[in-house]
Parts: structure tokens; C-alpha cells; sequence
């Protein structure tokens, strides 16, 4: 008799809401029935509102179930689970599920189809295609596929990833560095952490590809110390890799050699700061470094290295493998590829929707997201992180690309877009940032340090209506103060959201809206 195939997600968004105690009932449940049970431990296709989702392959295609609980396994086997069988938990066939299938997946083609250890898996489903033609170009080829493509900083900065590459490989040094930036602290977002999860050998072949680009014998990937199940599947995956002759001394029999580490972040949200994250991995403090020099010519322990995020790095492989131009048909203007956005906060539909650059906030929030998950209306969406502006909804049609929200003050950042309904209090969540602000700063710099602490007490002021009117000037100043005089972007971010709040929202502050004056 021959065994069916399911699958259950490993990633940790499903097993925190059971997805093991579900394979365990599916595993014992069959066992006890006599019924043959090939089960599969995959990663979530970032459809989260549906995790535990269970999947069966079935001669059509995989059908999907969800949420499904442990208690729920012995009707849906009652149904012919196995064989694909009706139930009111059935989703029909997984790629038809219309929050999947109207997404455009490039990077994350591989998701939730994809056994994330799988080395054969991995390059049954088109990996290691980029890294092995790269093999069979000179590093400066890399360089110009890559610039070609108009790659930009996935991790908020959005600089182009051609410039940094090309500057760490005209940089002459004995030693340099290739380092992964996954210290993904933002609130809302999770697409790093699915990408570890879920799919490995993706970033290890971007980092490796990079290596080859650069001149670059060693790399470390940085990963958030709240990320244990992260930092374990890339533990593991660059030990099989480095078995199999993808990393170690000879890439691929090539002759060159990309060595690959595995470190563990230091538990603070600043380490997300390049610079700060160099300092940690050299075992010191995490500290905000004076720039110049720039990481790309004096990095990591001194000497020029490529620095990126994990989604930047994630996007590699597939550009060197279908070529430039196939990513720059993708997006608008000088956002080109795609960029997982991630729905957080007080939505329906929470998850991971990866579309091209263009497509409007409006849409990810109702096509996608069906509105706010307390039925009421939505009120503010903070885009890009606790540093991230809140956009009204005058500003939800603005296209989600790099230079529209720049043009309009706000970031794009991460992808991460948390949602908050009409009862959201827009002074507190003000205050919020300037604490976390407080919380968080490093310390290094005058303006972060002291200017959250003063910005939190100005805020108290004004919801205290004592001389608002005054502590709202002296509220914006301190800002611009903030924004020109901080080091990094903790100090120069932080006024984003707190501003925005006042501006859009000056009701919950107590105040009065600004005055209209004719252009």
C-alpha cells in the first residue's frame, strides 16, 4: 500500500500555535488506523490566519487544511484526508488559495514546498543554478549582473547593492568578509526569519555568490538571539552544505574557498545597525560606529566587507541565475524585483505577501489583509518598522515603492506594516517610540540618548495640555535636533513616527489640527 504524502510546517509561527502537537495526532492517528503516512515537516507559506496548515499531495496538486488542531485530525481522516477528501477545514488546492496565488514569488518560490534541510529538495527546485553560473564568471561579471538588476538594501537602507559590492572588490585586502545582517528586530516583520527557516540554502548560496563577487573567504551570519529555531536550521543547513562541498575550502570544486559561521546576536534592537553589529560579532559591545570609513572599505575586523540583509542576499541567487533583466522587469522605476511584505497588527489576514514594488498600501490592507481583525475601521498603518511613519488613510493609495514614500516622509524599510484600528490612542503610540527609543539607543550619541527621555516628558506634557501649544514647538525641535545630530538611524528615525502621529492625528494629543493656509 502506498504511503501519502502530507505535510506539516516546522517554521515557528506554526508550531506556535501547535503545529507539532498536530503531527503527533496525524502520526498516531494513522498508525492506530493501519493507514501508511508519509509525513513531511516543511515551512510555512506565510499564510498565518490558516497555521496550522496541513497539505496532501494528491495526483491535482497539493490540498490544503487549516487551521487544523490536534483534536480536529480523526474527522479529517473520517473525510479521506489522504486521499484529498471534502471538510469544512478544506482550503481546496493550496496554490489556488487567492492570498497565494495572486502574489508574484520570486524569492520565495521555494516556501512551504520545500523540505528547508532537503539539499536534494533545494536543488530539485532550481538552487544552486545562480551560484553555478556565477562559477563561470570573473567577480566583476557578478558585480554587473547584480548592479543590472537595480538590487537595492532589502534591510530599510534600500542603497544599491552593485555600488557596495563593487567598492569591497576595489578595495585591495589580504582578507575580506561577507556578513548577513539577520538581526530582524522590527516590529511586524518575519520575512528574515521564514527565509532561515524555511529556506536556507537560498541565503547561503547569495552569500556565497557574493563571496565569489568580492574576493571573500570568510562569512558570518548574524541572527537574532530571539530566533532560536532560526539559528539552529542555519546551523545545520551550512553543516550539510559545507559536507556537500558548497562552502569549505573548494566551492563546488572550484578551487575557490567561502567558509561560513553561524553567530548569535547580542539581544539588542541597535545591533540591527550595521556598524553595531560588526562591533558584537568582534565580541565587543554593540556600539554605532563613526562613519567614514565605510564597512565596505574598512568593515568587519577592519577590512572591506559586504554587508546585507537576509532578504538582499536571498535575492541573488535568482538574478544570476534567470539573468538582470528578468528582475528589472519586475517593480517600478528604481525599486526593481519584489519585496515580502509583511501584515501585522490588528488585520485579518496576517502573513507574508510578496508582490512587486507599486502595488498600494490600500490593497495589501483590504485585498490581502480583508481589513482590520476587530472588524473596526482602520485608523493608522505604521510602514517600515517602530521607526516608521503612520500614514493616514489619505496617503494609502501612494504606489509601496522607495521613492514615492520617500517623497511623501515615510520608509518603506523592511516591508513590515502593522495595523492599528479607529481605538488606537496616536499620542501613546507617539510616546512608544520615543521609549523604546530610550530603551534601545546604544548610548554613544547625545541626541538619541537624552532626546527620547526629553521627548517622552514632552509628550506627557502636552497629553497633560500643560502650555501644549509651547511643548508642541519644543516637541518638533527636539526632533530636528534628533534627526541631524544622531549617528545612525535609531536617533535620526525615531522623530518619523512621532511626528507623523502629531501631524495626522493631533486630536489624540489634544490639540488642534494645524491651521489651512492657501499654497
Amino acid at each position: 500500500m502506498s504511503s501519502a504524502k502530507v505535510y506539516v510546517p516546522r517554521d515557528s509561527a506554526a508550531l506556535a500555535v501547535g503545529a507539532d502537537e498536530v503531527a503527533a495526532a496525524l502520526h498516531s492517528e494513522c498508525a492506530r488506523r493501519g493507514l501508511a503516512l508519509q509525513l513531511m515537516r516543511n515551512s510555512s507559506r506565510g499564510l498565518f490566519w490558516l497555521e496550522p496548515l496541513v497539505e496532501v499531495d494528491t495526483p491535482g496538486g497539493r490540498i490544503a487544511y487549516g487551521p487544523v488542531t490536534p483534536e480536529d485530525v480523526p474527522s479529517l481522516l473520517d473525510a479521506g484526508l489522504l486521499d484529498g477528501g471534502a471538510h469544512r477545514l478544506c482550503q481546496g488546492p493550496t496554490e489556488a488559495i487567492p492570498y497565494l496565488a495572486r502574489q508574484e514569488r520570486l524569492t520565495f518560490a521555494r516556501m512551504g514546498i520545500t523540505d528547508p534541510l532537503s539539499l536534494a529538495d533545494y536543488e530539485a527546485h532550481q538552487g544552486w543554478a545562480g551560484l553555478k553560473r556565477a562559477l563561470t564568471l570573473d567577480g566583476a561579471a557578478i558585480v554587473e549582473q547584480v548592479t543590472q538588476s537595480g538590487l537595492r538594501g532589502r534591510g530599510g537602507a534600500a542603497f544599491p547593492a552593485g555600488i557596495k559590492w563593487q567598492t569591497v572588490s576595489n578595495t585591495p585586502a589580504v582578507q575580506k568578509y561577507v556578513v548577513c545582517n539577520a538581526d530582524e528586530g522590527d516590529s511586524g516583520t518575519f520575512s528574515d526569519r521564514m527565509t532561515m527557516e524555511g529556506d536556507p540554502y537560498m541565503l547561503i548560496e547569495g552569500m556565497t555568490i557574493a563571496a565569489l563577487a568580492v574576493g571573500a573567504t570568510q562569512g558570518y551570519v548574524y541572527i537574532r538571539s530571539e530566533y532560536p529555531h532560526a539559528v539552529a536550521v542555519m546551523n545545520e543547513a551550512v553543516a550539510r552544505a559545507a559536507t556537500e562541498g558548497y562552502l569549505g575550502k573548494s566551492v563546488c570544486g572550484s578551487g575557490r574557498a567561502f567558509y561560513l559561521h553561524v553567530r548569535k546576536a547580542a539581544g539588542s534592537y541597535v545591533c540591527g545597525e550595521e556598524t553595531a553589529m560588526l562591533e558584537s560579532i568582534e565580541g565587543k559591545r554593540g556600539i554605532v560606529r563613526a562613519k567614514p570609513p565605510l564597512p565596505a572599505i574598512a568593515g568587519l575586523f577592519g577590512q572591506p566587507s559586504v554587508i546585507n540583509n537576509v532578504i538582499t542576499f536571498a535575492s541573488v541567487p535568482l538574478i544570476l541565475a534567470r539573468g538582470a533583466q528578468f528582475y528589472r522587469d519586475y517593480g517600478m522605476g528604481r525599486s526593481t524585483g519584489t519585496l515580502p511584505f509583511q501584515l501585522a497588527g490588528n488585520i485579518k489576514y496576517g502573513g507574508l505577501v510578496e508582490k512587486s514594488f507599486g502595488i498600494t498600501l490600500r490593497e495589501l490592507l483590504y485585498d490581502f489583509g480583508g481589513g482590520s481583525r476587530s472588524g473596526r475601521p482602520i485608523k493608522a498603518v505604521q510602514v517600515g518598522g517602530p521607526l516608521g511613519t503612520y500614514l493616514p488613510e489619505s496617503q494609502w493609495d501612494i504606489p509601496l515603492d522607495y521613492e514615492s514614500y520617500a517623497a511623501a516622509g515615510a520608509v518603506v524599510g523592511h516591508g513590515g506594516i502593522v495595523v492599528h484600528d479607529d481605538t488606537a490612542n496616536m499620542s501613546k503610540l507617539a510616546r512608544y517610540a520615543m521609549e523604546f527609543c530610550a530603551i534601545e539607543s546604544c548610548g554613544k550619541c547625545t541626541p538619541c540618548r537624552i532626546g527620547s527621555t526629553r521627548g517622552m516628558e514632552v509628550i506627557d506634557r502636552i497629553s497633560a495640555h500643560q502650555n501644549s501649544a509651547q511643548q508642541v514647538i519644543l516637541l518638533r525641535d527636539l526632533c530636528d535636533t534628533m534627526v541631524n545630530g544622531s549617528l545612525c538611524a535609531m536617533g535620526t528615525m525615531t522623530p518619523l513616527p512621532v511626528l507623523s502621529a502629531l501631524d495626522h492625528y493631533p486630536e489624540d494629543f489634544g490639540i488642534s489640527p494645524p491651521s489651512q493656509h492657501a499654497a
